[in-house]
């Protein structure tokens, strides 16, 4: 076995003497269970206890199930963790974390429509979003025509059908729509074709892993027909057919055996711009990793097969420093700078942003927590904007023990994860809307090199706080979503979670709505009222889901809430399978045609799991 294989909870084990205890065949469901609480609180309480922010609460365990937990094990982000095990070991933590037995059930079935063609609306409307941002610019604003939902009627939205992912426990990849048809991932690699209408299945697609950002759709041009575009969790760019669904090329961005996709690639004329993320900085929890080699940057490929035309690089090619860890293992650097959101394009300018994560070893590099200016057709840096510098972070600061691999700057771990957005109010200049996890938002000048503007720090931040997935901007104001989670559990809140506006051209703040608290006591920490997932905007209103299952409705005047709808519940998918909701994280809402599309169900990171895509119109009609 590999060494980068070697789980962390192996070597502890190994370091302590601890003997797991083995599930003997005919042992009662009652002894079973005491070997499963006896191997959680040995393998699995030091992160799921709350120490670990990003390690899912022992609390959400059940509304995972077991069956979730044991695949998990075996195959999922868990295998190494759970390598020491005997597949009746990993039985017996699974049905206790599950707290049930485990069964033969199956995932929820597809719904397929009768007829091949989408019902397009009754106003025989051809309005489209074809991409994350709702254009090239990343302004997460849709117009009103394409939106056809009037603020006065925002109260009247009702539920008017659900949609079940198969086999999910989270719903992240936003909708895009195009002729009445709604194209959108899942979590098991699935990407549907549903119809706006109803919700049931013109087609799927099988990805070899999670899509867990949004689509980009092309317009068809003389002999090219449209194609959507999109990533999976495991490092892989498709290109598919849009009437049929059929793979047209397949495409590996990066050689790195963590590199993964999180923003939404974003396309502009034959050239498609890939983000580059990776899952290293969980890797290098393991003392036992070479710490660390990833580079986060951006990748342009040829849309017609997929081959790069050039790869822009955010930190140089890691080298090693010299320096080794607790075990003895050389330590590389530069390393991380991962760019976790979708590129934002500037055509007048001949250029693309994006911003930055951390770094993931020392030293830090002065393009992590940055925004990066790249020449569109060779993929040169033009300029870069640190917002935020020595920020190395990985984690290894967060096990205790053997933190070998943790930097020496040990974070804060305050990433830009936040599309930038391109902007111009009334003044008629274009501004740079940037937003960051310490809580601050800010304007660059894109004439001037980035020079900042303004600066305002509108959330007390934090690893868990500031601003996550994405604002919108309209006309002369930015809106923030703040989520400013507390993962203390016991300590006492001091966040400012909720949803802020401010003028564009000054940064002063216009108005703060603060979250409201409607979690139960009990629940936490898996329900929060932090905003965390992207935000969109119609004319007049603000669309804002929570960590707490909450969608809502702001007006942009003075953030009154229009209207709300608690997601966390039980609905009846489509395909007649149960459905359920939960927290609403990462990519946000859509509005075409009057419908409004949101996901719900969130896992990862103590959150409540969900498997759902819910649509509203105005009386549910």
């Amino acid at each position: 076995m590999s060494m980068k294989w070697i789980s962390l909870a192996t070597i502890l084990a190994t370091l302590s003497g601890l003997c797991w205890p083995a599930v003997e065949a005919g042992k009662s469901p009652a002894e079973a269970t005491d070997i499963g609480a006896a191997l959680y609180q040995q393998r699995c309480a030091g992160c799921h206890d709350g120490p670990v922010a990003r390690a899912p609460h022992k609390i959400v365990f059940p509304m995972l199930g077991p069956e979730y937990i044991l695949d998990a094990l075996n195959n999922g982000i868990m295998q190494a963790q759970a390598s020491g095990l005997s597949e009746q070991q990993k039985i017996a933590l699974a049905e206790h974390l599950g707290d049930r037995a485990l069964t033969s059930q199956k995932t929820a079935a597809t719904h397929y429509c009768a007829n091949s063609q989408p019902a397009i609306s009754a106003s025989g409307s051809s309005n489209t979003v074809l991409s994350w941002g709702m254009g090239p610019t990343n302004s997460r604003a849709i117009d009103a025509k394409t939106a056809r939902l009037k603020a006065t009627d925002v109260s009247k939205l009702k539920l008017k059908w659900a949609f079940a992912y198969p086999g999910a426990t989270r719903a992240r990849s936003q909708p895009i729509v195009s002729r009445g048809e709604v194209f959108v991932g899942s979590q098991n690699g699935t990407v549907f074709a549903l119809d706006l209408d109803n919700g049931c299945a013109h087609w799927t697609f099988s990805a070899d892993s999670e899509v867990r950002h949004a689509l980009s759709l092309s317009q068809a041009t003389e002999g090219t027909p449209e194609r959507l575009y999109f990533g999976d969790f495991d490092g892989a760019v498709y290109a598919i057919d849009r009437a049929s669904g059929k793979l047209v090329w397949k495409s590996a961005v990066n050689d790195h055996p963590d590199t993964t996709i999180t923003g939404s690639p974003k396309l502009h004329g034959d050239t498609l711009y890939v983000p580059l993320s990776s899952r290293e900085w969980a890797s290098a929890a393991n003392p036992a990793y070479p710490c660390c080699t990833f580079r986060g940057g951006v990748v342009a490929l040829n849309v017609t097969d997929g081959s790069r035309r050039w790869v822009a690089y955010s930190v140089d090619k890691p080298q090693p420093t010299g320096s080794k860890n607790t075990l003895g293992f050389n330590l590389m650097a530069p390393s991380g700078a991962p760019v976790w959101n979708s590129p934002t394009i500037d055509v007048e300018r001949n250029r693309l942003y994006v911003g930055t994560g951390e770094n993931y070893s020392s030293p830090a590099s002065t393009t992590s927590d940055a925004v990066l200016a790249i020449d569109l057709d060779d993929g040169k840096i033009l300029w870069t904007h640190q917002a935020l510098a020595k920020d190395a972070w990985n984690m290894a600061c967060f096990v205790g023990g053997l933190r070998g691999n943790c930097p020496a700057e040990n974070g804060p771990d305050l990433d830009i994860g936040a599309s930038v957005i391109l902007h111009r109010g009334s003044s008629g200049r274009d501004v740079l809307l940037v937003g960051q996890k310490s809580g601050h938002v800010f304007a660059l000048d894109p004439d001037q090199q980035g020079k900042l503007l303004w600066k305002t720090k509108i959330g007390i931040g934090g690893f868990a706080g500031g601003v996550h997935w994405g604002m919108t901007a309209m006309a002369d104001n930015l809106y923030a979503a703040i989520a400013d989670s507390d993962f203390g559990f016991d300590a006492v809140w001091k966040g400012t979670p909720g949803l802020y506006s401010v003028d564009i051209n000054s940064g002063d703040v216009n108005w703060y709505t603060a979250a409201q608290d409607r979690c139960p006591k009990d629940s936490r920490p898996a329900c929060d009222q932090g905003l965390s997932a992207a935000i969109t905007s119609i004319p007049g209103v603000v669309f804002a889901g929570a960590f707490d299952g909450f969608i809502r409705a702001y007006r942009q005047s003075d953030g009154d809430i229009l209207w709300e709808y608690p997601t966390n519940q039980s609905f009846t998918s489509v395909s007649g399978s149960p459905a359920h909701g939960g927290a609403i994280e990462s990519d946000g809402p859509v509005v075409v045609d009057g419908t409004l599309l949101v996901n719900s169900g969130y896992s990862f990171g103590s959150r409540m799991p969900g498997n759902v895509l819910l649509a509203f119109t105005v009386d549910g009609e």
